[in-house]
């Protein structure tokens, strides 16, 4: 065995010291929509300790990226692109990128098509082997394998929505608005905006296939229109933002069927707002013990404590720094948020009081056009 005595101690401060630096840094990465300046996807070196952002730049160019997920291994990301045509086809697509672990640049890999229009979301399952997309305006949802290199392969199940709900002019057909995994990896969500319905799908990863599970869907209230999901650590609990009616609605989750039961409705704006407003991300904090949820019109995150029983109690409403707070994140360390303005080109940092779950926003913004996505590197 070598003598620790053989070690100099300058450098056995530095190797304690490394794994903690590196514990404290993290990569954010920006999707836009492509317009005015914005040419696609951003990237931030991050410090989770002091919460200071450091700009990469432009790391990817790709239209409309206005959602993003990257590999469990950190080596990928995915991004859709949303748009309505793609190679003559009337369709959105989805675009493959390898990371580069030096510079956190973004080498193109593939685009495929996304075989519905408008994709809004997608996911990477936790094996790494398939990937899943919703498309908002025609209300479907594709699964794709991935390649050993990250690519795409042609995709290998599609599900096509129908019907309608309440409200004519939003809910006149089907609308999927995001594909979230269980916790075990057996099944995933997806909230359809248009039909109030959120379905439950069983995941075939090795296969990068899906199936509808029994039962299929749990509707919510008419005129609803169930946004994003997010499931509680313990994997007991699933939280629904509805965009429509600014509310969270909390299910008891079945993790043997993948089925919902509701537990509670609650409003996320004050009862005194009569703008107009729309909720937009739903968020649990690692800790599992606070839930945030963005508000757009009102430009708020809305802040819940959660109890045992896997119900919410509001905490407090918190000016989000700019307008339309359309997307926002939590670091992996939980101790900061980042709220993206979709209208404002302004990215917002809070401090998160893991105590009370209270936001206290930071002196630092970062100015990026038009963000409509945040998300920080996983796997690294």
């Amino acid at each position: 065995m070598r003598s620790l005595r053989k070690i100099p101690i300058g450098g056995l401060l530095l190797a304690w010291m490394l794994p903690l630096a590196m514990a404290q840094q993290a990569i954010l990465y920006v999707g836009t929509y492509t317009r005015g300046a914005s040419k696609g996807i951003y990237a931030y070196r991050f410090d989770s300790a002091s919460g200071k952002a450091t700009s990469i730049g432009l790391v990817g160019e790709t239209p409309n990226p206005s959602f993003l997920a990257t590999s469990p291994n950190g080596k990928f990301l995915y991004a859709v692109n949303e748009i309505n045509q793609y190679q003559g086809e009337k369709a959105g697509s989805v675009s493959a990128f390898a990371i580069d672990r030096s510079s956190w640049q973004l080498k193109p890999l593939n685009v495929v098509s996304s075989r519905g229009t408008g994709p809004c979301h997608l996911v990477v399952d936790h094996t790494g082997k398939c990937l899943l997309a919703a498309n908002y305006n025609s209300g479907s949802v594709v699964s794709y394998p991935v390649k050993e290199d990250g690519s795409l392969g042609a995709p290998s199940t599609f599900e096509q929505h129908s019907g309608s709900s309440a409200n004519p002019q939003r809910q006149s057909g089907p609308h999927a608005h995001s594909v979230v995994l269980s916790p075990d990896n057996r099944f995933f969500l997806s909230a359809d905006l248009g039909l109030d319905e959120i379905f439950t799908y069983r995941l075939d990863p090795a296969k990068a296939t899906f199936t509808a599970a029994d039962p299929a869907f749990v509707k919510v209230k008419p005129g609803s229109g169930p946004r994003h999901i997010a499931f509680s650590p313990n994997g007991k609990f699933v939280y629904a933002v509805e965009e429509m009616a600014s509310n969270v609605t909390a299910f008891s989750y079945n993790a043997s069927t993948g089925s919902l039961t509701e537990i509670q409705t609650i409003a996320m704006l004050p009862k005194d707002f009569t703008g107009v407003s729309t909720a937009a991300e739903v968020e649990v904090h690692p800790n599992g013990k606070f839930l945030y949820a963005s508000n757009r019109g009102h430009d708020s995150i809305a802040v819940y404590s959660i109890d045992a029983a896997g119900k919410l109690a509001p905490v407090d409403t918190t000016p989000s720094g700019g307008k339309v707070p359309r997307s926002f994140t939590i670091d992996p360390s939980g101790n900061w948020l980042v709220a993206a303005h979709q209208d404002a080109g302004g990215i917002t940092l809070f401090h998160i009081d893991t105590k009370t779950g209270k936001l206290a926003k930071a002196a630092d913004s970062l100015d990026v056009p038009f963000p409509v996505c945040v998300i920080f590197l996983k796997g690294r």
